[in-house]
Formats: C-alpha cells, sequence, structure tokens
C-alpha cells in the first residue's frame, strides 16, 4: 500500500488570501498546502479520500491517470468542491465516478452541490457520477475493505476510514471509545491537527496526540494544519519521534 498526500492544509489552505504571516510567506514548498485529501494505492487500485477545490491541481501534480472510487468523509466544500474534475476520469476510463458517502452527503451532492450531475444526464461533457451509500458498516471495494469510522466535526457526524493498517481521520473533534477501537493495531495513523489553541470542531495539537497516544498506532503523521502551526521545518522537532507533520506530495509505503 502506499499513500500519497494531496493536501494537507485547512479549509483556506496555505498560504491564505490575504496574508502576510512568515509561514504564508515562507518560500519552503513544505510550508505551502493544499486544502486536505489522500490518496490510498492498494492492490492495483486507486482510492481518494475526499476532493476539495485543488483536485486538479493535485492529479495533475502527481500524475494520476487511474482513479477507481472516491470516498467522502463528509459534504464540506473544501472536502467537495472538485468533484466535477472527474468527468476527466470517465473519459479516460469509459465509466462513471464511484463516490462513496453516506446518504446525507450523497443526497446533497445530487439536490444541491452537483444538481445539474443527475437533472441533466444528457448534456455533454458534465461529470458521470455513481452515488454509493455507506453507513458505519465495513465495506468493499474491488475486494478492498473498508472500516468508517465515526467522529463529530462539532455537531455534524463525519467518517474517517480504515483500510488495513491505515487509517485517515480529518475534520473530528470527538472521536467515541468504541470507535477509537476500530484505530487500534494500526501501522499508520493520519489525523488532523489544525493549531496549538482549542477549536470548536477540530482536533488541536494536543488533543491529536491524546488520540494517539490512546490508540498506539506505529507511526502517525497530522494533517489538516493551519499556518498557526508555525513552520514545518521548526513544528516537526516539536513532535514525538513517531508522529510526523505531513506535507503535500509526501508518500509512505505500508507493508
Amino acid at each position: 500500500m502506499e499513500i500519497t498526500f494531496l493536501g494537507t492544509g485547512t479549509s483556506q489552505g496555505i498560504p491564505l488570501i490575504g496574508c502576510t504571516c512568515e509561514v504564508c510567506l515562507s518560500k519552503d514548498n513544505k510550508d505551502k498546502r493544499l486544502r486536505s485529501s489522500v490518496l490510498v494505492s492498494v492492490e492495483n487500485k486507486n482510492l481518494m479520500i475526499d476532493a476539495g477545490p485543488d483536485f486538479r491541481q493535485q492529479m495533475l501534480r502527481e500524475k494520476i491517470t487511474q482513479l477507481d472510487a472516491v470516498l467522502l468523509t463528509h459534504e464540506h466544500k473544501d472536502h467537495i468542491g472538485g468533484l466535477d474534475d472527474v468527468r476527466a476520469y470517465n473519459y479516460i476510463q469509459k465509466k462513471a465516478m464511484d463516490i462513496y458517502a453516506e446518504k446525507r452527503v450523497n443526497e446533497l451532492l445530487q439536490s444541491r452541490d452537483f444538481a445539474y450531475v443527475v437533472e441533466r444526464k444528457d448534456y455533454p461533457g458534465i461529470p458521470q457520477m455513481q452515488f454509493k451509500n455507506i453507513t458505519e458498516e465495513q465495506f468493499m471495494i474491488n475486494g478492498i475493505k473498508i472500516i468508517p469510522v465515526r467522529g463529530l466535526h462539532m455537531s455534524l457526524p463525519v467518517l474517517g476510514f480504515r483500510i488495513n493498517k491505515f487509517a485517515y481521520i480529518t475534520d473530528m473533534n470527538y472521536i467515541s471509545t468504541e470507535e477509537r477501537n476500530k484505530l487500534r493495531g494500526l501501522d499508520v495513523l493520519v489525523i488532523n491537527a489544525l493549531r496549538r489553541k482549542k477549536h470548536v470542531s477540530h482536533f488541536n495539537l494536543e488533543e491529536a496526540l491524546e488520540v494517539i497516544e490512546d490508540t498506539k498506532p506505529g507511526r502517525s503523521y497530522l494533517t489538516h494544519m493551519s499556518h498557526q502551526l508555525g513552520f514545518h521545518k521548526t513544528f516537526k522537532n516539536e513532535l514525538p519521534s513517531s508522529v510526523s507533520p505531513a506535507y503535500d506530495g509526501l508518500k509512505i509505503s505500508i507493508i
């Protein structure tokens, strides 16, 4: 299994529009963060978790010519805003893109954000999407077992996903003990850590490290990070040896 970090920033990305802080002005590419998303390459399949507004740029940067499915954690625009660009893969692969999400999320996609996809199926050039409803129960994609992990984004129910010994958690600020049990025995955990100060809907750094300490994965990577955490090169030295801040373009392998 190979994991590619497509984006590791917050809903505004880094640099923020109009911000003149040192991090947003940094020349270090590891301080430039697109909206959070990962590509999971396993058993010759490419599964993408979330497709935010930077989807096209991320796919071009990583030269991704095959995409088998998109899994969505929730319906916020920074996680769904790039879905229109699946039409490139419709053309290449000659089929609709499978979109896996909770029923609530799929209904919003079809009635609000991408209503034109279902209303004008005969219109040339629109993306083709096959909406597949999932719950908290495990499911399969082409023989690959996916285990959803329930959490809360303030009061909004969101999902993370475990695939083999890898799990991806974003936009959460609460995970129950029962759901944390799904995160035990991992080789790699990716988890959101927005900033140091407490936040109403995201884990801050202290809270993310507490989940890591509780679940004890082999390695952990932080994502969905804001400019408030500082420069990558200095922030990484503040963390435990088994924890690293992810950065855009980072690839890790899990045997």
